[in-house]
């Protein structure tokens, strides 16, 4: 079989991305660093209108812009300069964002990202709708204003029709009534917040929507003034808005209202009547409700938030574990080589166990940002919690105090730690946020065993791990408890929550095989009570000692590594361990040495390496074309190190020590013994 082929399992998780991604209303594609097509989706070829065998991985960008360019999508002008000035933009890899409206008349929102390693992501999204739902908002204030400019000269042609025509004055009289009714009639079903302010700051006219969007009766605004109708503190922020109005310019702005502990937003236009003399006589107020806009904002940039959050935590992960390779690599080997000089250890321990502790640091980060399957194991439930109180201490203010209450016996439940630990950090943030003024947050476990009382979490009766966090902040009321799993459902102020937590947390724990019970009520704090499956603790296997006894030292070792100080650090642990060491920057000159020195009996090799050869795909070559020599990889980005738990090749995740290189050279010794 040609070990170039991707495998079964690649391809079906490659064509249920692709599937995914058909699955989106956007278009999205990649290019990579020398601006060749690496994804798409099918939305991208229906809304650029593109053909399909124009999609092909390793297409150039350039054949798009030419394809574009010769259908006469960027107007008229020299085709090879239009071809030019594009593929030049796109090759600075700078973000962007851009509309395009095409010949169909759809309006295109092109958004594109640059990666990590150069080359871009873009998403096209069609806001066709969108500009026209906005186009229309202002064609109809546009419409309005003249409705009522008009209606404003129909009233003064009137008045001179009755000095003119007393005669006439009844029957205009009743025609002015039905028609100022019929007016009301439209500005009290309209969804716009109309209303009509005079120079003294005084409401002269409210239609039905703008006195219900403040709570108050219909027409009781008539006749109050700014402040006693939207009350002081909205006043204090668009005082400036209304003293401008005054002084005879329009002016838009944006505003917000609380309401019964929740916010809502507004965007008002004032536009100024201002006399034939040139005297301003007062304002209209033209508004309309923006919260669910707002929200759906609030939502994607939490959404981009995110997505920005995990690929970025990817990235530091592998920079950060190539420089604790090279911290704690030297820190060891000075340790190592000095280790009777008090005076060396005194400062090299704190750094060794601060180097340490950022490691932790990196994996914790790692669990919060990325999204993967669920993981169960035998998970040692006071041994966590008791490690994620540090990590809640610091979290919380010191006004909260945080106790523990741990059972002795050891209490062991089949869940994913990342996911637990995420949940549990999830409660504690609700419950500092539910005790603003400080208070206690209290963390139990012990085992129990659920018969009647197993329906409370929805669960079997048995035997399961419960864990309690409780709190005596603010509580909740009865119609709040009801609602605290529906996704997106946040009591916390705008902006401040997005509503996932308790749902994916709860979420967690049903497809574990638990469940969830919360105790709460106002001014009595809350509990929250997760009960989790109970297992028995894998047993644990002897470990080596920390001195390896080598059985192949003396081989000569081939070094893949393009960080030149990961390289040095891991070159001196070999030396170390009693191996010859030669060096290559990347993959590439890796297989030329290969050829020319037969004396390479070990390839250690990095992963994630420039040159187009990366180390799994270094050690595929080794194996077909040099079946005797070994290897062992290392790789500081985790997915990698998740992906190889059942391979055969050792793969050492960043940053390692000496004695976890020797053994994994001792595990390749014992496979070719």
């Amino acid at each position: 079989m040609d070990s170039s082929l991707p495998s079964p399992d690649t391809t079906q998780r490659y064509e249920m991305l692709q599937a995914g991604l058909d699955l989106l209303d956007q278009g999205i594609t990649v290019f990579d660093a020398n601006l060749r097509l690496v994804a798409w989706n099918e939305p991208f070829l229906r809304l650029l209108d593109f053909p399909e065998d124009l999609a092909q991985v390793g297409t150039p960008f350039e054949r798009f812009i030419r394809f574009n360019a010769e259908r006469g999508e960027y107007g008229p002008g020299d085709l090879e300069s239009q071809i030019t000035e594009r593929v030049s933009a796109a090759a600075s890899f700078a973000p962007h964002i851009t509309e395009r409206q095409r010949p169909n008349g759809r309006v295109l929102l092109l958004r594109g990202e640059p990666l990590l390693d150069k080359g871009f992501v873009t998403l096209y999204s069609d806001v066709t709708e969108q500009r026209y739902i906005e186009n229309l908002t202002e064609h109809q204030n546009i419409q309005l204003e003249e409705r009522v400019r008009r209606r404003t000269a129909q009233l003064e042609n009137a008045n001179a029709n009755l000095t003119r025509a007393n005669t006439e004055n009844t029957r205009i009289a009743a025609a002015l009534r039905r028609s100022e009714e019929r007016l009301r009639l439209i500005n009290d079903t309209i969804p716009i917040l109309i209303g009509y302010v005079d120079k003294h700051e005084v409401y002269r006219y409210a239609n039905k929507g703008y006195s219900d969007w403040f709570g108050l009766p219909e027409g009781s605004v008539i006749g109050s003034a700014v402040p006693d109708v939207i009350g002081a503190k909205v006043y204090g922020a668009v005082r400036d808005s209304v003293k401008k109005a005054l002084s005879g310019h329009q002016v838009t702005y944006e505003y917000q209202v609380d309401r019964h502990g929740k916010a809502f937003f507004a965007r008002s236009t004032l536009v100024p009547e201002i006399s034939p003399e040139g005297e301003t006589l007062g304002f209209f107020v033209f508004s309309y409700d923006i919260t669910e806009q707002k929200r759906m904002q609030a939502a994607l940039v939490q959404a981009q938030k995110m997505e920005a959050i995990g690929q970025l935590t990817g990235g530091l992960a592998h920079d950060f574990n190539n420089l604790l390779t090279v911290i704690i690599g030297n820190l060891a080997a000075l340790q190592d080589h000095r280790p009777d000089d008090a005076g060396v250890n005194e400062f090299v321990e704190p750094a060794l166990q601060s180097a340490r502790r950022g490691v932790q640091l990196i994996k914790r980060l790692l669990t919060f940002s990325r999204q993967q399957p669920l993981e169960p194991q035998a998970v040692d439930i006071g041994h966590l919690i008791g490690n994620l109180g540090k990590l809640v201490r610091r979290s919380l203010p010191e006004s909260v105090a945080v106790s523990t209450d741990l059972s002795s016996i050891s209490v062991h439940a089949l869940v994913d730690p990342g996911q637990l630990e995420s949940a549990l950090l999830n409660f504690a943030l609700n419950a500092r946020d539910a005790m603003p003024d400080g208070g206690r947050l209290h963390i139990a476990a012990r085992p129990v065993e659920l018969t009647t009382d197993a329906a409370a979490f929805d669960v079997t009766p048995g035997r399961y791990a419960m864990i309690e966090v409780a709190d005596n902040g603010t509580g909740m009321d009865a119609a709040t408890l009801a609602r605290v799993f529906e996704p997106f459902f946040t009591t916390k102020r705008f902006g401040l929550g997005s509503g996932l937590g308790l749902s994916m947390a709860y979420g967690f724990v049903k497809q574990s095989g638990g469940g969830i019970s919360i105790q709460s009520q106002p001014g009595q704090g809350t509990t929250v009570l997760m009960v989790l499956p109970l297992t028995t603790p894998e047993e644990e296997l002897d470990l080596p000692d920390d001195d390896v006894p080598l059985t192949h030292g003396g081989e000569l070792v081939l070094l893949v590594e393009d960080e030149p100080n990961v390289r040095r650090v891991v070159r001196q642990q070999l030396i170390d361990l009693g191996y010859p060491v030669i060096e290559a920057e990347n993959g590439a000159q890796a297989l030329e040495m290969i050829t020319h020195i037969p004396d390479i009996a070990i390839v250690v090799s990095d992963v994630i390496m420039p040159g187009g050869l990366n180390g799994r795909q270094l050690a595929s070559r080794i194996g077909a074309d040099h079946p005797w020599i070994r290897i062992v990889l290392m790789s500081g980005y985790t997915d990698e190190i998740d992906e190889a738990a059942d391979s055969t090749i050792p793969l050492l995740g960043k940053p390692f020590v000496r004695q976890d290189l020797a053994r994994a050279l001792q595990r390749i010794n014992k496979g070719k013994s």
